[in-house]
């Protein structure tokens, strides 16, 4: 592994609100510097201009890597305006020299009530989106850019059996894989099974571990998506939790050389920056990490 990011989603999420500005960028990349790392997951907010957005990251001596795109891909009458925004945002990464990024479904409203467990009638829903991601991911390949389907819990591709759907219905297309570990492991699959089983359209990777204590009382109590997250802290960053990272990345071909990107959206330890340098120190202190980060 050679490519390895952040996700500054600790300095989004600062206050328990979504606070995307140039502040915030600037400050995450200052602050993601000093703590060892060479590159951040990009997002820019609505108000900036792509290079504008861009200038933050050369002014940090930083890199960009691999951003994420999401809609309501399990309502056909939306997939039109979802392919012209796709473009859009592989544009965007196109001009950042990016050629991956992550694809997702929206949350929904069943899912955030009663995550990680597939809640919900919605037979047929993974046929619609894997029909849209296809759409989608195939407009943007014209731009260079591979997108990688992420299942997120909260979302209709969110257990295993919609995951493999709509990796199965997509085959052969441009669609790839960007298996997000913290979000398979609380959704009760086996991230080593799952990877394996798609080795060969693993584009990208999040890494984000699971507390099982945490992740057991939450499904116990009925936890919703907030609450597990914020209150109980179900995520955990990697090394700390239940995953073995080794196992991971050897069902990755050996010659795998996509992006790794540390997410863990709220800290377990007392502050973003104790938590992101130890997910770094973690991962590069490991057998699996030969490279450098980009």
């Amino acid at each position: 592994m050679h490519r390895l990011s952040i996700n500054p989603l600790p300095w989004i999420l600062g206050d328990l609100a979504y606070n995307l500005n140039a502040g915030v960028v600037d400050t995450a990349l200052s602050d993601l510097k000093a703590t060892g790392y060479t590159a951040m997951t990009v997002e820019w907010p609505a108000e900036m201009s792509v290079p504008d957005y861009g200038a933050l990251f050369a002014r940090n001596g930083m890199a960009p890597a691999p951003g994420y795109f999401s809609g309501a891909f399990h309502d056909r009458e939306a997939h039109a305006g979802l392919v012209e925004g796709i473009k859009r945002h592989a544009e965007a990464h196109a001009h950042f020299g990016l050629d991956q990024a992550f694809i997702a479904n929206d949350l929904v409203p069943e899912r955030i009530a009663a995550p990680a467990v597939g809640a919900g009638d919605f037979t047929g829903s993974a046929a619609v989106i894997a029909e849209g991601m296809a759409l989608a991911a195939e407009a943007a390949a014209s731009t260079g850019v591979r997108y990688a389907l992420h299942p997120h819990v909260g979302s209709l591709v969110e257990v295993e059996s919609e995951i493999r759907e709509v990796l199965d219905r997509s085959a052969g297309g441009a669609l790839g894989f960007g298996p997000d570990t913290g979000h398979l492991v609380w959704a009760g699959a086996d991230p080593v099974s799952i990877i394996g089983d798609y080795a060969d359209r693993v584009v990208a990777l999040h890494v984000k571990d699971v507390d099982p204590a945490a992740r057991a009382a939450a499904l116990s109590a009925g936890d919703d998506y907030m609450t597990a997250t914020l209150k109980r802290h179900v995520w955990i960053e990697p090394g700390r939790g239940q995953i073995d990272f080794a196992r991971v990345m050897a069902a990755l071909p050996q010659d795998w050389d996509g992006w790794t990107v540390v997410e863990v959206d709220v800290p377990n330890l007392p502050d973003r920056m104790a938590s992101s340098r130890f997910a770094l120190e973690f991962l590069t202190g490991q057998d699996f990490y030969t490279g450098t980060p980009a």
